[in-house]
């Protein structure tokens, strides 16, 4: 099946749900729709003609390992070639470093192509891109001038290196150490697990962000300290030294993402050490890795909505070609496609509003970023941040738990040919599975805005947002129009549940945090519930407009009634 990238229902909700328009409008982003249009549409035809087709290959041939080296699959070479040099690594870079700097709600949309058409592929450039901003956050102006030129190129690649064998979710266990040499750089020992693209043969160079603890550091987690390491060295004229004592000594055999190498790393192991540089400040490595895996929780959340869409279209393409039985609507000769039955449109449907209101999320958590990051004022860029910090769990959690489901989905409309792997369905699940576990496990998602984000501003940041849902739920009650149905109502009853949660969680944390915690995973999926909805139902008011205005494109009718689906059967 030949994947298309979703650019039409991308391109809807950057215009009628995200404040890209009103930034535009205002200067703050110098960008016209055209041209996001056409961004959009020269990267969905670069997923799906370059990088699509690899994503069997690199599932069936996957990586593999000699002499401390990593071959990727057939073609993956190639195309991360042509893909640095179409100048896609570059899009959310800042300008200064060779970057596009285009906004990020239209940078997680390519995000989502690219992960759509092969999230083996994909997870590479988000790390990368991770790199590139917790350097230009927080590395020191030598560090940014001798890397982030090559990284934002896609000459070079990024990695992420947390995890050791003893420490997952845990950071105050890690063990690997760096020691000071007093020339300012450091000699890195430790290592390291998990590691995705930690040694590969797409790029001249790697460069590890390495979270390692000095003499005499605090214990837990403030005596974390963060470190540059290149996989080779990099000389005064910018030209590639020697080979770093930072190898690759082992690959891990997966459930899914054959074609990314996930590798164990070992620093310091033959000789006097890892050669690193230390990126902001000595203890402080786990607020500058932060600026690094926040973004990458959302760039995870994408990820599963890339799976989703790619498990949905291909569904959907099989439900079309598949006969079986007999059907009351289908008037043709034979068996009916079983699309035509009414529980797999019901499946389907599923999917498809799924995923949208997990895309709707995305989005919405990438626009606050980008108010955030670029809105003169300051207090509204705080607002903006507190409203990404809100956001982001669960952009990170619901979207990747969406990617699993839909998959699962896809799977059971294949009926028995989805248990076989030559259809492709399967994979879907096999891959999205890692989604909720990396960049923190969503059980951690749930904590984290249970405990730390529900309550900013005293509460006044999410009650904020439970005000702009209940505002939708009533524009839409307020518009009576038949192919509403019952949306206005039951999107009302979802909000009003999302706002008697907030008020009970938010006393149990002052009384019993206990309950909290119990209640954090499922508390979760009801603010996505009511938000989600929202949010689709403020781009079923746009369609509604577009129709009362003479428009007729058919999708606009087809996304009142996806989020008409949504709000009567998944939102409550």
């Amino acid at each position: 099946m030949a994947y298309r990238a979703p650019v039409e229902d991308v391109s809807f909700l950057l215009k009628t749900c995200t404040s890209l328009p009103r930034l535009m409008e205002e200067g703050v982003v110098d960008l016209s729709f055209d041209l996001v249009d056409s961004v959009l549409e020269e990267a969905g035809k670069f997923a799906a003609s370059e990088i699509a087709p690899l994503d069997r290959v690199a599932d069936t041939e996957g990586a593999t390992l000699k002499d401390c080296a990593v071959t990727t699959p057939a073609g993956v070479r190639a195309a991360y070639a042509a893909w640095s040099a179409a100048g896609w690594p570059s899009v959310a870079a800042e300008e200064r470093f060779g970057g596009q700097h285009l906004p990020t709600a239209l940078t997680s949309a390519l995000t989502e192509f690219w992960n759509s058409a092969s999230p083996a592929f994909g997870i590479c450039g988000v790390l990368t891109m991770g790199a590139v901003e917790a350097l230009t956050a927080h590395g020191s102006q030598a560090l940014q001038d001798t890397y982030l030129p090559k990284l934002v190129a896609g000459t070079w690649t990024g990695t992420m290196n947390l995890t050791e064998p003893q420490a997952g979710s845990d950071l105050a266990a890690l063990r690997a150490r760096a020691e000071p040499k007093g020339d300012g750089t450091y000699r890195i020992f430790g290592t390291k697990i998990f590691i995705t693209y930690g040694e590969h043969d797409v790029a001249e160079n790697i460069i590890h962000l390495v979270l390692a603890r000095l003499p005499g550091a605090p214990a837990g987690t403030k005596g974390i300290s963060l470190f540059l390491v290149p996989k080779f060295l990099v000389n005064a004229d910018g030209s590639l030294g020697a080979r770093n004592d930072a190898v690759c000594t082992g690959i891990e055999h997966k459930l899914g993402l054959h074609g990314s190498p996930t590798c164990t790393m070992t620093f310091g192991d033959t000789g006097e050490g890892a050669i690193g540089w230390l990126i902001g400040e000595e203890n402080r490595g786990l607020a500058c890795m932060f600026t690094m895996m926040n973004n990458a929780r959302l760039a995870v959340g994408v990820q599963g909505v890339a799976v989703a869409e790619r498990a949905t279209q291909r569904a959907i393409a099989y439900a079309q070609e598949r006969r079986q039985g007999k059907a009351a609507s289908y008037q043709g000769e034979g068996m009916a496609p079983i699309i035509a039955h009414p529980d797999v449109k019901r499946m389907l449907l599923t999917m498809r509003a799924e995923t949208l209101a997990a895309r709707a999320i995305c989005l919405m958590t990438a626009d606050a970023l980008d108010r955030y990051h670029r809105l003169p004022d300051p207090a509204a860029r705080a607002a903006a941040h507190a409203e990404a910090s809100l956001l982001t769990p669960v952009a990170k959690a619901f979207s990747t738990d969406i990617g699993i489901e839909v998959a699962s989905m896809g799977v059971q409309v294949h009926g028995g040919m989805g248990y076989i792997e030559e259809t492709g369905a399967a994979q879907h699940l096999r891959d999205a599975r890692i989604f909720a576990i990396y960049e923190g496990t969503n059980g951690i998602q749930a904590i984290d805005l249970v405990t730390r984000k529900i309550g900013q501003n005293g509460g006044d940041v999410v009650e904020g947002l439970i005000a702009d849902c209940r505002a939708v739920a009533a524009d839409v009650t307020a518009v009576n129009a038949p192919e509403f149905g019952h949306m206005g109502v039951r999107l009302g009853e979802a909000v009003d549940a999302f706002a008697a949660a907030t008020r009970k969680m938010l006393d149990w944390l002052g009384d019993d945090q206990a309950k909290a915690l119990a209640g954090a995973t499922p508390y979760l999926r009801l603010f996505a519930r009511a938000a989600g909805g929202a949010y689709l139902a403020k781009a079923a008011l746009a369609a509604h407009r577009a129709r009362t205005e003479g428009e007729s494109d058919p999708r606009l009718a087809a996304r009142i009634a996806l989020a008409r689906f949504f709000a009567e059967n998944l939102a409550t």
